[in-house]
C-alpha cells in the first residue's frame, strides 16, 4: 500500500533527501572552489569558476525549498540527525 502523500513521515523523508542533496552539493563546491586558478589555462579556471557558482546557487534554491518544507522549531533537531547520518555515510 503506497504510503499518503501528505503524511508526516513522507515530508520528513524528503526534507532529509533535500538535506543530503545541499550536503552534497557543498562538498563538490569546495572541490571546485579549491581548483579555481589552479590551471593554466584561462579557459579551463573560468570553467571551473562557473561550476563552482552553479553549485552556490543550487544549494540556495535546496535551502530555500527546504525552508519552506520546514516546520517551525524543527530544524536544529533535523541538522543533528543529520550530521550523524552524514557521519556514517562518511560526507
Amino acid at each position: 500500500m503506497p504510503k499518503d502523500p501528505t503524511s508526516a513521515d513522507y515530508e520528513h523523508g524528503r526534507r532529509d533527501g533535500l538535506r543530503l542533496a545541499l550536503a552534497i552539493m557543498a562538498a563538490e563546491e569546495a572541490k571546485w572552489a579549491a581548483l579555481v586558478g589552479e590551471s593554466p589555462s584561462w579557459r579551463t579556471n573560468a570553467t571551473r569558476e562557473v561550476r563552482r557558482k552553479m553549485m552556490d546557487v543550487a544549494q540556495k534554491r535546496v535551502r530555500t525549498v527546504l525552508n519552506r518544507m520546514t516546520p517551525a522549531g524543527e530544524d536544529e533537531a533535523m541538522s543533528t540527525e543529520l550530521a550523524s547520518a552524514l557521519d556514517r555515510i562518511g560526507l
